[in-house]
């Protein structure tokens, strides 16, 4: 595997043997779903559709929204930070892990994009779906251009509420100033087709 784009961490905190098999098994079908493949990789024959999804700005995700507002997580140095200060404002949540390569692979171009947009309010905002250990020590070694938040293996379930059913990495929800999710993409971002979202908004 590319050290460049996956680099080797140490392990987090050793969990009881059920937990770690848990935890594995959680990470291969991730693992699986985080590659550049279409989401309907997921879904029954006859039922695929696109990783893309322009969703309705009244579409049933608000509870997801007021839930990630409602709350606070730790950044990096584990100081907690209410996400409530984003309430009001266009904001891309990537959900990601130090362990997903496409979720690695994307970072300097979500980092171009929050440079390009900061100007018009937009707000990036990444969440790890991995241990504070494995995220300090990924960021130690690589630059972001935006606030990293970690969740832990719980931020797979805030994901599911904003509709990504399979738990695939990595997966991006943007929403606007009202609220509303108004756009979400499992897998790799298209930097054109975010671009022309945040531009319609």
């Amino acid at each position: 595997m590319n050290s460049t784009l996956y680099p080797s961490f140490p392990p987090a905190c050793p969990a009881p043997a059920p937990a770690r098999r848990a935890r594995a098994a959680w990470r291969a079908v991730a693992c699986l779903l985080c590659a550049p493949l279409p989401a309907c990789a997921a879904q029954p024959a006859g039922t695929a559709q696109s990783a893309y999804a322009t969703v309705s700005p009244y579409a049933a995700h608000d509870d997801a929204v007021h839930a990630l507002f409602a709350s606070s997580l730790p950044d990096p140095v584990g100081q907690l930070q209410p996400l409530a200060q984003y309430r009001g404002k266009v904001t891309v949540v990537n959900f990601w892990a130090s362990w997903c390569a496409p979720c690695v692979k994307e970072m300097p171009a979500l980092s171009g994009l929050q440079r390009r947009y900061a100007d018009k309010g937009v707000h990036f905002v990444g969440i790890g779906v991995d241990s504070a250990r494995n995220i300090s020590q990924f960021l130690s070694k690589v630059t972001i251009g935006y606030p990293i938040y970690v969740a832990g293996f719980g931020g797979a379930d805030l994901a599911r509420q904003f509709g990504n059913q399979a738990g695939g990495l990595p997966f991006t929800v943007v929403i606007d100033k009202a609220g509303h999710v108004r756009y979400s993409k499992l897998g790799e971002i298209d930097v054109a087709r975010l671009s022309m979202e945040l531009d319609a908004l």
